[in-house]
């Protein structure tokens, strides 16, 4: 249950099956976003420990290891048992990622219950993995075979540490491969504990490894490694274009990016107006705003804006804040530099003319909180409406035709989720066709489970993690042509 004291037992960067020190044998501090104190001390990686699990994870795919030799259902049966053994400790890793990313520990319990899914969803797929035969022509019979890409890396994002791990873990296990893992360094804690599962799990010495650390070091090291054939990156466009780079200079080796988002969710006005309220609220407000999918530009039919304006601003008043182990729904923001980017895009919304309805400072000085706040009176030039803020901030605004607020969502470098609210199933299906995005929910938000594909338009990203697609990210295609003797 709910222990705002839980014991942190790993701190040290996991390679080859073994908690060790990094070489450098320097360290950083993880803290608890609600109150500045430091959690623990982790071991900083760099370059020679990437070096080092490279080396582990290349002995763990090399022909005719354990792993290699594993059938297919075998890895299965180390995925599940790995999410038996998450979910037998899921309050512990509820704990850890509450203290450490700063969420409700509600909140991180859910997270945990939809990442056992989507490991058991991913450890169903393993032997189901499968090539087919081709009628080819000029007398040849043709096959093609699915095989794991090798050793790859990943990056992951401190919004939902555990989840977005097990996003990668997922494919990239059943596919076969082997994996070295940077979590981000202001969220440590989780991937550190479920390295620890999975050697509990029984996976092979060096099939995982994971290495704390900072972008432009352990991050670096990864994108840039010759022998890694794929790396996996969630995180911010800036980001992931140094990461597309460097990949490309290294080995050209594969890569794919889930990014931000300026994600636009429509309102028409043949929908009741407390309740499109209610689903708009959440989904900006979730994860305390910290979400890539977050949608945070909401477009009100004018008929209606003045009524949604009024029950949004009633809702976000409502919407409590406080330490992640309280009766509340929104905690602090991660780290100090993400509290003052958010004040900084509130600030600007202000100047720039928007209307503050509710919200608008920041709470107190013990940890990173901030108002709950919505805007109306928002203008899509103006800086809320056009740059991911990543933080607790409604952005209303008003539209007139269907046609034109396509137009205008469209109007974006982003392309990773939209929606729509309509009872006019016409509207919806014209709205989902033109929306230019990855996901587009009608009548909900952030519908986002193991088996459909997840991913982004434009600088949302390349490629798609979750349901057949994520597998589609660790594989190769072979292509076996046989010379069938000719029969006169």
């Amino acid at each position: 249950m709910a222990n705002p004291n839980q014991e942190i037992k790993y701190t040290k960067l996991f390679i080859d099956n073994k908690f060790v020190d990094s070489v450098s044998g320097k360290t950083f501090q993880t803290i608890n976003p609600a109150n500045k104190k430091v959690l623990a001390d982790i071991a900083e990686g760099d370059k020679a420990d990437v070096d080092l699990a490279v080396e582990a994870a290349e002995r763990a795919f090399k022909r005719g290891s354990v792993w290699r030799n594993l059938d297919a259902s075998g890895r299965g049966k180390l995925i599940y048992k790995l999410a038996d053994l998450v979910e037998r400790d899921m309050y512990i890793l509820a704990n850890l990622e509450a203290l450490d990313n700063g969420k409700t520990f509600k909140s991180a319990c859910g997270d945990i219950f939809h990442s056992v899914g989507c490991l058991r969803y991913y450890a169903g797929y393993a032997d189901k993995i499968t090539g087919k035969t081709i009628p080819a022509d000029y007398g040849f019979f043709a096959m093609t075979r699915r095989e794991p890409i090798g050793v790859v890396g990943q990056i992951i994002p401190w919004n939902f540490p555990l989840m977005m791990l097990i996003w990668k873990w997922g494919p990239a296990l059943a596919a076969g491969c082997t994996i070295v893992l940077k979590p981000a360094e202001q969220t440590p804690l989780t991937a550190l504990y479920i390295a620890a599962l999975s050697k509990e799990a029984g996976f092979p010495d060096g099939v995982i490894n994971v290495i704390p650390g900072y972008g432009p070091t352990a991050g670096h090291a990864i994108a840039a490694h010759p022998n890694i054939r794929k790396v996996a990156f969630t995180g911010s466009v800036e980001v992931g274009q140094i990461i597309m780079e460097t990949a490309a200079k290294s080995n050209l080796k594969k890569v794919s990016l889930e990014l931000g988002g300026k994600s636009p969710l429509v309102v028409m006005d043949d929908f009741d107006v407390q309740q499109a309220a209610k689903i708009a609220h959440e989904a900006v407000f979730a994860n305390h705003g910290q979400s890539c999918i977050a949608a945070s530009r909401t477009f009100v039919h004018e008929n209606i804006y003045d009524e949604f304006v009024k029950h949004a601003r009633d809702l976000a008043k409502n919407r409590s804040v406080g330490n992640q182990y309280e009766d509340v729904v929104q905690g602090p923001q991660v780290d100090e530099e993400m509290y003052g980017k958010v004040l900084s895009y509130i600030e600007s919304g202000k100047q720039q003319g928007a209307k503050v309805e509710t919200g608008g400072n920041c709470i107190g000085n013990s940890g990173f909180f901030i108002e709950p706040t919505v805007f109306s009176d928002v203008t899509d030039d103006m800086k809320i409406s056009t740059e991911e803020i990543f933080g607790p901030v409604q952005s209303i605004l008003k539209f007139k035709t269907l046609d034109e607020v396509i137009e205008r969502a469209n109007r974006t470098n982003y392309g990773l989720a939209a929606g729509i609210i309509t009872n006019n199933i016409d509207v919806a299906f014209t709205y989902a066709k033109a929306i230019e995005a990855g996901s587009v929910w009608v009548n909900c938000y952030a519908a986002v489970v193991p088996q459909v594909p997840f991913g982004g338009y434009k600088q949302s990203g390349t490629g798609r993690e979750l349901g057949e697609n994520g597998i589609e990210l660790y594989l190769e295609t072979k292509s076996i042509s046989i010379k069938l003797p000719t029969i006169s």
